[in-house]
């Protein structure tokens, strides 16, 4: 890798946590500069605005916190439980940039008309869930979830009460709002989404059923003999 990739990706790593704990407008030119070590024209050598800086820390950030949150769903079978430990993932791992969810984040600073940034968390959001929308699609296709569950409205659902958790959870400096969450997704998928399998009541051996009706004939005749 050159020295001027390794230059513009360390901008990009150290903008990210910037803008994700400040916001658009907080993260300033001098604390850009501060974060990197780099004069203005140092920055600006490598990015042609402050937007499109913060539009590649967004990715980056992003990239960062949905790997956290995939983090050991390719190794379990099953997709509800799959769906359980992204919800797991979620309330117990700690975006590793500083500042918390840059979703969140970027959905609230991109409010006042940012629209590149609007883009950008627009396509974090759709990206997450088409994400859970194949989860749920493969469940319902090997029958470990209901078809009458709507895909699309459940992977809103999941996304919905963990964001809106997190909010609470910071506003109040406390988890319970997610452990809340947490313990209400988990029983719903359970007990909701996961398709629930038949039991099916069968003699044990071919042999142990002629027995029985053997035993079936004997008490018929012995009826009929003593009336």
């Amino acid at each position: 890798m050159s020295k001027g990739k390794e230059t513009r990706q360390r901008i990009v790593a150290e903008a990210a946590a910037l803008f994700n704990q400040r916001g658009f407008q907080g993260a300033s030119l001098a604390a850009l500069m501060q974060a990197t070590g780099l004069e203005k024209g140092g920055i600006y050598r490598h990015f042609e605005s402050k937007e499109a800086l913060a539009a590649e820390a967004f990715d980056f950030a992003w990239r960062a916190a949905a790997d956290a949150r995939t983090l050991e769903l390719d190794s379990i079978p099953n997709s509800v439980d799959k769906l359980k430990q992204f919800v797991a993932n979620f309330v117990e791992r700690r975006s590793p940039i500083p500042g918390g969810c840059p979703l969140l984040n970027s959905a609230v600073d991109s409010d006042d008309g940012n629209s590149v940034l609007r883009e950008r968390a627009a396509g974090a959001l759709h990206e997450w869930i088409d994400t859970l929308i194949s989860i749920i699609r493969s469940g319902i296709r090997k029958r470990e979830i209901s078809r009458r569950v709507d895909s699309r409205k459940l992977a809103i659902l999941i996304i919905s009460c963990l964001e809106g958790a997190l909010m609470i959870a910071r506003l109040e400096h406390d988890k319970q709002a997610l452990q809340l969450a947490q313990t209400h997704l988990q029983l719903y998928l359970d007990t909701q989404v996961r398709l629930a399998k038949r039991v099916v009541l069968r003699a044990s051996t071919p042999g142990s059923i002629r027995k029985n009706r053997g035993r079936s004939g004997l008490r018929n005749r012995s009826s009929r003999s003593i009336a």
